[in-house]
């Protein structure tokens, strides 16, 4: 079941919050940027993970840290984009649908794996990855619309609104 809310992605009663991200990610805007500040540990785990091995796009990097009240909580962090160079101060280039697709297609395994209950995720690859959403939304249909648990996407966002995810 997916359903289309607005709200906050950060207020989300989801077990999972998956967000695009690029191979070397400065974590320095949008839903990312926001993650960075409420799980400062993540974006150094990733770095860490990102200098072991070389990321590729389509892929899933999988993080779970502790939210303020004390449950946890697991970010799936979606390759959807690489970079314009391995210079540091190179910047995310535009997202690719392959690369999107390879990634939900990931996602979806892990959720089915893992047997996450519920999962949000705002509009995959479409502000810095520059993707068209009525291109991306088919694709979040197609790998997570029949996985049996409920898919929130966040479709408008509204900083500490809690949406209406009936989750």
């Amino acid at each position: 079941m997916i359903r289309e809310v607005e709200g906050d992605i950060l207020l989300s009663q989801a077990q999972d919050i998956a967000h695009g991200i690029a191979t070397h990610d400065p974590f320095d805007s949008g839903l990312a940027l926001a993650l960075r500040e409420r799980f400062p540990s993540m974006v150094k785990d990733y770095r860490h993970a990102m200098h072991s091995k070389s990321p590729e796009t389509g892929g899933i990097w999988v993080w779970r840290g502790v939210n303020e009240d004390g449950s946890t909580r697991g970010i799936v962090n979606l390759l959807t984009q690489g970079m314009q160079s391995q210079d540091k101060a190179a910047r995310p280039v535009k997202a690719r649908l392959e690369d999107v697709n390879r990634a939900l297609r990931a996602l979806a395994r892990h959720v089915q794996d893992e047997g996450i209950k519920s999962l949000a995720l705002p509009r995959l690859a479409t502000g810095v990855g520059a993707l068209d959403w009525a291109e991306v939304k088919p694709l979040i249909q197609q790998h997570l619309g029949s996985l049996g648990i409920p898919v929130i996407v966040y479709e408008v966002y509204r900083k500490g609104v809690k949406a209406d995810e009936q989750v």
